[in-house]
């Protein structure tokens, strides 16, 4: 039982983080977090042009609250630049999700470039980001080497029970679009606040106030990169189930 236990939690991971968001539910959210003492992994859209967003209300010290956050122990990442999409992947993306992308089929250069400018608006607000994950999980073999170019060695997506290494990069996987917390396991998941309405967010209250022992930090994800035979094959038999559920699902 102590094994098991040492080896399963959730990280929570927020999506579209921008000056311009639904600040009411992120509040609620902020709160909640304080009074559990829960440290999600935010990830920040560094120079936001999606006209869906822009729509939200806009927070004029945006960059004072990012900086606040980190200072809790908040995990800060870089979600792309700007959360516009360009190329589409039909599935041929690294991960097989499809659809539109913001890196996805770009150069290596360009890739590289967009990074580069993501890190540097980090760095004139004095936000230190040491991770990434790319809007609509859409990566290829460039979007890998651009990260490390830049000094980013943290995805947080990909397949598996337990967070693991390829390519000099470390993946945390990320497996469900609900909140769900596996039996045993290491993983994040996808939270869309932008999206909640009232509702949504007292189920989600009512998820962390049942779970929230089993709630990790990411650090705690990072200790528990584990590449050997095993996590190896329980990543591939992950992949195949949820590759299969998707095939289903849109067949079906």
């Amino acid at each position: 039982m102590n094994f098991f236990k040492r080896n399963t939690g959730l990280l929570l991971r927020f999506d579209d983080i921008a000056p311009n968001m639904n600040w009411e539910i992120m509040d609620k959210c902020e709160k909640l977090f304080l009074d559990y003492n829960i440290k999600p992994i935010l990830g920040i859209i560094p120079n936001n042009e999606d006209e869906e967003l822009l729509a939200f209300p806009k927070k004029e010290n945006f960059w004072e609250k990012v900086k606040q956050w980190q200072s809790l122990g908040w995990e800060i990442a870089i979600h792309g630049y700007n959360h516009k999409y360009s190329s589409v992947t039909k599935k041929k993306d690294y991960f097989n999700y499809g659809g539109r992308s913001e890196f996805f089929g770009y150069s290596l250069e360009d890739q590289t470039l967009k990074l580069k400018k993501s890190i540097k608006i980090f760095k004139e607000n004095n936000v230190n980001v040491r991770s990434f994950f790319a809007p609509n999980h859409t990566y290829d073999l460039n979007t890998f080497k651009a990260l490390k170019a830049n000094g980013i060695f943290n995805v947080i997506d990909g397949y598996g029970l337990f967070p693991y290494n390829k390519y000099g990069i470390n993946f945390i996987p990320q497996l469900f679009f609900k909140n769900i917390i596996l039996p045993f396991g290491i993983q994040s998941t996808q939270i869309h606040v932008n999206y909640w309405n009232i509702k949504k967010y007292k189920d989600f209250e009512t998820f962390i106030e049942k779970n929230h022992r089993k709630i990790i930090n990411y650090n705690f994800a990072l200790s528990k990169i584990n590449n050997n035979l095993g996590n190896l094959i329980l990543r591939l038999f992950s992949e195949y189930l949820l590759k299969f559920y998707r095939f289903v699902r849109v067949k079906f």
